[in-house]
């Protein structure tokens, strides 16, 4: 088995060889003419399209608020979920959720390393 620090050596270094192909990549995308057109018509375009939801938001603002909350619920309960699955399972214990279809879930868990400093 390789070294955890090996793997992590060959990750940052695949990182920087693909910021450097992406930023050579853009620099020919910058240079045709064409694409520079494209580019603001579509920043127009953005632009345009936020004008019509701001002005339909206004018009479903408490529909708005009342999906903000309900994005603070889900993320919480979320949260307690996986709480309960790591502590059950830290204990020995098996986890299963089923769906109202019968679509039964397991957990999958994820390490990310952050930096430190």
């Amino acid at each position: 088995m390789q070294d955890i620090q090996e793997i992590f050596n060959k990750i940052e270094e695949s990182k920087k060889d693909m910021k450097e192909l992406k930023a050579s990549y853009k620099e020919a995308l910058e240079a045709i003419q064409e694409y520079q057109l494209v580019q603001e018509e579509m920043k127009a375009l953005r632009e345009k399209r936020k004008r019509i939801e701001q002005a339909i938001k206004e018009q479903f603002a408490t529909e708005i608020t009342k999906i903000e909350d309900l994005k603070i619920d889900i993320e919480s309960d979320m949260e307690m979920i996986s709480d309960i699955a790591l502590a059950k399972i830290s204990k020995g214990e098996s986890i299963g959720i089923t769906d109202k279809y019968s679509n039964e879930y397991e957990p999958i868990f994820k390490v990310k390393f952050k930096k430190v400093s």
